[in-house]
């Protein structure tokens, strides 16, 4: 891989975008390799979740705007078409991710960190998205994800304005779950991920599949989906072992 780095520590995945000199900033190679990083370990049932994060000072500051001066206006369709792809691809991953977001999440990598199903700041993060200050705005699905996390008014402000904000005031806003220290933002990361891995992965896949298409959803036909989801986890023997083993200790 050329621009991320993969380590496996089971039950966890580790993906690390990989180029600290360029502040992580994501290009067409990069949303390649983490597609391709993530449909190797689809199936693989020692890796129960994913965690995203960046090497060195940043997880992301965005796409790579030196690419910028190659793309006419169906090849920047054509790249926000992949960018969202990979988003897209992420928030409907059938494993729980979360993103470790460590100093600059903007533009595309804050819409990388939005794509998972949790994130997990260090005090010293900023989050925004600067792309009006360049006379664009956000291409891989920010315009969609923030106003959903934040509420329209909120989203319309950091995206017209181009601000960043601090971890802690993306915490209250709901950007991010949980702020922490430096030193403590991989401990706490890994234990939040171990403590889901834990879970029923067929659980853990429809609370994922009923919330995401529940919200683009009528809420009759969310509920509707919530049922029978709810009845198939009833069909699998980790219910029936974990209902067991449940009432079994209550009886004692």
């Amino acid at each position: 891989m050329e621009t991320i780095l993969v380590k496996d520590e089971n039950p966890i995945r580790w993906i690390i975008l990989n180029r600290p000199d360029r502040l992580n900033a994501i290009n067409l190679k990069m949303i390649e390799e983490i597609e391709e990083t993530l449909k190797e370990i689809e199936n693989n049932d020692n890796i129960k979740i994913i965690i995203i994060t960046g090497n060195g000072r940043a997880f992301s500051a965005g796409a790579d705007i030196s690419q910028f001066k190659e793309l006419d206006p169906v090849k920047a369709w054509l790249f926000s078409t992949k960018g969202q792809g990979l988003m897209n691809y992420i928030e409907k991953y059938p494993k729980p991710t979360i993103a470790m977001v460590n100093g600059y999440a903007l533009g595309g990598g804050l819409e990388l960190a939005l794509s998972c199903d949790i994130r997990i700041a260090s005090t010293n993060a900023e989050l925004g998205f600067p792309e009006i200050n360049l006379g664009i705005f956000p291409g891989f699905g920010g315009t969609q994800r923030l106003v959903r996390l934040v509420g329209k008014g909120k989203a319309l402000e950091l995206m017209m304005t181009g601000d960043r904000i601090k971890a802690d005031y993306a915490e209250r806003l709901g950007l991010v779950n949980k702020v922490v220290s430096p030193d403590a933002l991989e401990n706490e990361t890994k234990q939040l991920a171990l403590k889901i891995a834990e879970k029923s992965h067929i659980a853990l896949r429809l609370i994922k599949a009923v919330v995401n298409y529940g919200l683009d959803s009528p809420i009759l036909s969310g509920l509707e989906m919530e049922s029978l989801g709810w009845g198939v986890v009833f069909s699998t023997e980790e219910e029936k072992k974990r209902v067991e083993e449940f009432l079994s200790k209550r009886s004692k």
